[in-house]
């Protein structure tokens, strides 16, 4: 009888399998083939291999699917490494496209001032109010008036 699979190792494999394997196809891409490991020399090798074969997304899940098997067992799981669970519903289902692009997002707008607030001004992101270049300039004059009492 096969022994249950653990979820939180092959959640761990799952992860480092997919970020591992990104990793080496960007080092790859960048000319450091043979700077990267045996065991990812091979993984990449036969991921070429196969493109021959089949489209880049099925090949890149054979790869990551091998790579993740080998880590499963090297982290200490039991039996055969267990199926990675649909990350979304809507992504499992087509609905929405998967893809490797990063969306940035805009930051949120501020909340609304308070009636007790409304006639004072908002402190700058350090926290400290600015000094008027008023003030600036008349303590300079003050300072240089000074010197010259002080001098003669």
């Amino acid at each position: 009888m096969a022994a249950k699979p653990s979820t939180t190792i092959a959640r761990k494999a799952r992860t480092r399998a997919e970020a591992d394997f990104a990793t080496w196809l960007m080092m790859a891409k960048l000319g450091s083939f043979d700077t990267l490991p045996d065991n990812a020399q091979k993984v990449l090798n036969d991921y070429r291999e196969r493109l021959d074969r089949m489209s880049e997304i099925e090949s890149k899940t054979i790869a990551v699917r091998e790579t993740y098997q080998a880590y499963y067992s090297d982290m200490g799981g039991t039996g055969d490494a267990p199926e990675p669970e649909p990350r979304t519903a809507a992504a499992s289902d087509g609905a929405v496209p998967v893809d490797n692009v990063v969306r940035f997002q805009k930051p949120p707008k501020p909340a609304p001032a308070r009636p007790a607030d409304r006639g004072a001004r908002p402190l700058p992101p350090g926290g400290r109010k600015p000094i008027p270049a008023l003030l600036i300039f008349a303590v300079l004059v003050a300072i240089v008036v000074a010197y010259k009492f002080l001098t003669r």
